[in-house]
């Protein structure tokens, strides 16, 4: 989405009402144990702001970006490189240090990762 497009507006429901953010957190609990639900304060209102930033929630971020083919999850190439570019954008305009820029990127990129949409992590400049 560019600037000049509006944005619509969402209304979020608690984020673990989302069935994505439910496979996150258990992608995350498997691959680094502990509760991911409680373990970085951060990382739903991080989210949060994404979604209302793109103006979609959690579960439709996932249908943009992935699809059921022959009963297989597969990546919507399109979807991916959409929103690669939004997180990229997004990430650009946090204010504060690299470090700050990068958590916020990299706990978006995380969300899609572990609901099977493959990205790389933003160039930190």
């Amino acid at each position: 989405m560019t600037e000049s497009e509006a944005q619509p507006e969402v209304i979020l429901k608690p984020m673990l009402e989302y069935a994505s953010v439910q496979t996150w957190m258990d992608g995350l609990r498997q691959h680094w144990g502990g509760d991911p639900e409680t373990d970085d304060p951060e990382r739903f209102p991080i989210f949060e702001a994404f979604c209302l930033h793109v103006g979609r929630d959690p579960d439709q971020i996932v249908k943009e970006t992935t699809m059921l083919k022959d009963g297989q999850r597969r990546i919507r190439i399109q979807g991916r490189n959409r929103y690669a570019a939004l997180i990229q954008d997004w990430q650009d305009a946090v204010e504060g240090s690299r470090f700050r820029k990068a958590k916020w990127g990299n706990t978006v990129r995380s969300f899609l990762i572990h609901n099977g949409v493959l990205l790389q992590s933003g160039v930190q400049t």
